[in-house]
C-alpha cells in the first residue's frame, strides 16, 4: 500500500516551484490561481525571494502548501491508499484526499499563518529540537518547568530521539539547560517565529475555528492519519475538529508513520519541497520504502 505525505514548514527554499510552473500547465494554472486568491503575487516570492522573505510564516505555509498541492496535480497515477502531512502538511493531504479543495484549502492556510503570525506576536515564544534522549524523559522534564510557570511542551514528535519542544523563551532556556543535564546529546535552539503546537497559540486557534466552521469538508477518498491522535480519520466533522486542534496540540509524526506501516503502508511517497520527511521515515519505519514523488 502506498502512504503520500506532505511537508510543513522548513522545507522552503528559493526558486520553489519554478520547474513546476514552466514545465506543468496544471500546476501553472494553480500558481496563477493562488496569486489571484491571495491578492498578491505568492508565486514572485518563491521563485525570486530570499531566505529571508520566504521566512516570514504568511508566506511560507502559503508557498509549501501551493509547491506541494501543484506537484501532486501533475503526477494522476499517484494514487495514495492513505495520506499525511506533518503539520503544515496536513492540508495538502486533506486536498489530495478530496477533503477540501484546493481553493478552500489555500484560503485557510492563509488565514492560519496570518493568525499563527498574530498569536505569535500576542504570547511571544520560541522551539528547540531536542536530540537523543526518549520522549518519556522530555515530557517529564517539560511538565515540571511549566508547573514552575514557564510555559513548554512537547511539539513535533518527529522520530525516535528527536522531538521539537515549544513554549515561553524562558521556558525554552530553562527546558534546553534541564535537557542536556538528562542526557540529551543537543538541545538545539530554531530559527522560528513563535512556538507552535503549544497552549501559547490559543488565540489562533479562536480565529482559524471559525474560518475551518464556514469551509466545506467533504468525506476522504481515502484514509488522511492526522497529527492530533495519529489515527485515520474519512469523516468531515472529525477532520475539521482536529484540524482546529493541530494548532495547541503536538504533531505526532512518529505514531503516525508507525500506524500507517501498521495499517499496510509500504512505500511512503514524500510530495513537495524537500526531503525531510524520507529522513524521517526511514527512521520511524526502516522496513518500508521512503522516496519522493519526483
Amino acid at each position: 500500500m502506498k502512504a503520500v505525505i506532505f511537508p510543513g514548514q522548513g522545507s522552503q527554499f528559493p526558486g520553489m516551484g519554478r520547474e513546476l510552473y514552466q514545465q506543468h500547465p496544471e500546476a501553472q494554472r494553480l500558481m496563477v490561481q493562488a496569486n489571484d486568491i491571495l491578492g498578491f503575487s505568492l508565486t514572485d516570492i518563491m521563485f525570486s525571494g530570499s531566505d529571508e522573505d520566504l521566512r516570514r510564516t504568511d508566506v511560507t505555509q502559503p508557498a509549501i502548501f501551493l509547491h506541494s498541492v501543484a506537484l501532486f496535480s501533475t503526477l494522476p497515477d499517484l494514487r495514495p491508499d492513505m495520506v499525511a502531512g506533518h503539520s503544515l502538511g496536513e492540508f495538502s493531504a486533506l486536498v489530495a484526499a478530496g477533503v477540501l479543495q484546493f481553493d478552500d484549502a489555500l484560503r485557510l492556510v492563509a488565514q492560519r499563518a496570518q493568525a499563527m503570525q498574530a498569536a505569535c506576536q500576542e504570547q511571544p515564544g520560541t522551539m528547540a529540537a531536542i536530540l537523543g534522549l526518549d520522549d518519556a524523559t522530555v515530557e517529564r522534564i517539560c511538565q515540571e518547568i511549566t508547573q514552575q510557570g514557564n510555559v513548554v511542551v512537547a511539539a513535533n514528535y518527529n522520530c525516535p530521539g528527536q522531538l521539537v519542544i515549544s513554549g515561553s523563551q524562558a521556558g525554552i532556556e530553562q527546558a534546553c539547560e534541564a535537557l542536556k543535564a538528562a542526557g540529551a546529546k543537543r538541545a538545539l535552539p530554531l530559527p522560528v517565529g513563535g512556538a507552535f503546537h503549544s497552549p501559547l497559540m490559543q488565540s489562533a486557534e479562536a480565529a482559524l475555528a471559525q474560518a475551518i466552521e464556514r469551509t466545506t469538508f467533504s468525506p476522504g477518498r481515502c484514509p488522511v492519519y492526522q497529527n492530533v491522535d495519529a489515527a485515520p480519520h474519512t469523516n468531515p466533522d472529525e477532520i475539521r475538529q482536529n484540524l482546529v486542534r493541530q494548532l495547541t496540540a503536538p504533531v505526532r509524526w512518529t505514531q503516525s508513520v508507525q500506524r500507517m506501516a501498521q495499517d499496510g503502508a509500504t512505500e511512503f511517497v514524500e510530495c513537495g519541497p524537500g526531503k525531510v520527511l524520507q529522513g524521517l521515515v526511514k527512521k520511524i519505519a526502516p522496513q518500508a520504502a521512503a522516496a519522493s514523488a519526483v
